[in-house]
């Protein structure tokens, strides 16, 4: 077998076979649109295509409201899912995606921005508040849970308290703080692999921040 057949069987491996249903659903919340690109807003949509590429899958199929990928995330049928509902609808696409699959709140896990940690820092939570982020607070409304899982990104606080928060959250990062986010988006893949195979515990006490 050459290396390149090792290679493709690999990669194959990471991907869900067709009809395979989701144990998980792992969405990660951002803005739709290239001006949206590298904005705090979208650190959900970082950590979500940093996880793909690393399951070797592309996510590019529209359904549920949502830009999605079939993937084999540690060993576990997952849909990664980045809602195109903008930001404030994110429940929408979630809610879609639940009831098609029947998969409970539990087993939701959503990877978001957070403006109350540093870039490259995170922290997971069983369940919880929106904390005043909208897509939150529009999964909770259109769901009727807060107990499901969920793995904040750093993002960097407001340079000062009168700073609108819409603008800050709308910004782009600067160069040292995309080397830092890239540290934070690879430790939130690292937990969501292990929240998957239901080690959230292991996760919080790894890289809680």
């Amino acid at each position: 077998m050459s290396i390149f057949d090792i290679f493709n069987q690999i990669s194959k491996e990471k991907e869900a076979p067709v009809g395979t249903k989701p144990e998980f659903l792992i969405v990660g919340l951002g803005n739709i649109g290239e001006k949206y690109d590298g904005t705090r807003h979208n650190a959900g949509f970082m950590a979500i295509d940093k996880l793909a590429e690393k399951c070797g899958v592309q996510i590019k199929k529209l359904r549920f409201k949502s830009n999605t990928a079939d993937a084999v995330v540690n060993g576990v049928p997952c849909l990664l899912m980045k809602p195109t509902t903008f930001m404030n609808n994110s429940g929408e696409a979630v809610v879609e995606a639940m009831n098609f699959y029947k998969i409970p709140i539990e087993k939701v896990i959503v990877c978001y921005d957070d403006i109350s940690l540093e870039p490259s820092f995170i922290r997971i939570r069983r369940k919880g508040s929106d904390g005043g982020h909208n897509g939150i607070k529009s999964i909770i409304y259109l769901t009727g849970f807060d107990n499901f899982p969920r793995v904040k990104i750093g993002v960097g606080k407001k340079p000062h308290k009168d700073y609108n928060l819409a603008d800050w959250v709308l910004s782009h990062f600067t160069k040292e703080e995309m080397e830092k986010m890239n540290e934070g988006t690879d430790k939130a893949v690292a937990s969501v692999e292990l929240m998957v195979k239901g080690k959230t515990d292991e996760a919080m006490n790894l890289y809680n921040s």
